[in-house]
């Protein structure tokens, strides 16, 4: 498909960028100094046994509404006024094109694919495999083949070719009504990237989703950058936002790719959210520092800006939230 007319494509290099360039892209003497670092990390007991975890099930699951379940990594299954949103579903073992190497699920899915409500849209972010898990979504395509899904452009080819029969692809800033619903993909900084060649072919995103009454802000991937006061000032603040923390160390080879708590912070800000919850976090191994430091990291930072704590949480996985949308 021809993408010249989206102001984040280059016909030049055919690909997508940033506004800021793309300063993800390292070299190969960065990458195998970042493998260096993270073979010759300190031991995490956390690493092994992972984070607790609040398990539900099908009858359980069966009566969510308007509320919101962090399922882990950026997996995120919200309900508002008979909607119900499912983002970058992953429940997998491992976030890797194999089943036999690379990242493994430290913290165990609280629930089954199977086990689900009926989902009305599925958000992706990306096409990282830790947002975009192909057995994850060929599952759930099987247990609901109506969903929705809602990607940044490049990928309804991939989303179809597994298996989805309702996709729609948009750029940045672009808006599509579903039910009175504004869906609209925001940008971050960031980049995509499933194989050898086909590095920035796909967009990447954030999320605004906007009911009359409430809305919910999905930061998907994202280093930090000016991207969250321009869509605060575009869209508005929402009543919610799912942003992440984690996956930030070495902290030269992460900065542009992945926010640290502290920046994650003042993404709350930025954004003007009345509550948050922490995402990317306590999942995969993906980075070089403690498992548990993000959360210890996000508490000191909203104590020192003056946040109360409970307007911006790091749940637990699966656990469930329920006074963000129902106070609105």
């Amino acid at each position: 498909m021809n993408y010249a007319k989206s102001p984040n494509f280059n016909e030049q290099k055919q690909r997508f960028q940033h506004p800021a360039g793309d300063p993800s892209n390292k070299t190969v003497a960065d990458l195998f100094k970042m493998m260096r670092e993270f073979s010759n990390r300190a031991s995490d007991q956390l690493e092994t046994q992972g984070f607790p975890v609040t398990y539900s099930d099908q009858n359980t699951l069966s009566a969510f509404f308007e509320s919101v379940i962090w399922i882990g990594q950026s997996s995120i299954l919200l309900n508002h006024n008979g909607v119900t949103i499912l983002t970058d579903p992953h429940f997998s073992g491992r976030a890797s094109p194999v089943g036999f190497a690379g990242p493994k699920r430290v913290t165990p899915a609280p629930f089954e694919i199977s086990d689900l409500p009926i989902v009305d849209v599925v958000l992706i972010s990306h096409n990282h495999y830790d947002h975009l898990d192909r057995t994850s979504i060929a599952d759930l395509i099987a247990y609901q083949p109506s969903i929705k899904f809602f990607v940044p452009l490049g990928l309804a080819k991939t989303l179809r070719k597994w298996g989805a029969n309702d996709v729609t692809e948009l750029d940045w800033w672009q808006t599509a009504m579903l039910n009175g619903i504004e869906i609209q993909p925001t940008p971050v900084q960031h980049w995509s990237k499933r194989s050898f060649f086909d590095r920035n072919k796909s967009l990447w995103a954030g999320w605004m989703v906007k009911w009359s009454d409430f809305s919910f802000y999905f930061a998907g991937d994202s280093g930090y950058s000016d991207d969250f006061k321009e869509t605060a000032k575009r869209l508005g603040s929402p009543t919610i936002a799912a942003i992440p923390i984690g996956a930030y160390e070495p902290r030269d080879f992460m900065k542009a790719a992945h926010m640290n708590p502290e920046e994650a912070v003042q993404t709350f800000v930025d954004l003007g959210a009345k509550y948050a919850f922490a995402i990317h976090w306590g999942t995969f191994k993906l980075t070089t520092e403690p498992m548990g430091e993000p959360k210890v990291r996000l508490r000191h930072s909203l104590t020192e800006n003056d946040i109360a704590l409970h307007r911006f949480r790091a749940l637990q996985h699966g656990e469930e939230w329920r006074t963000p949308i129902r106070e609105k």
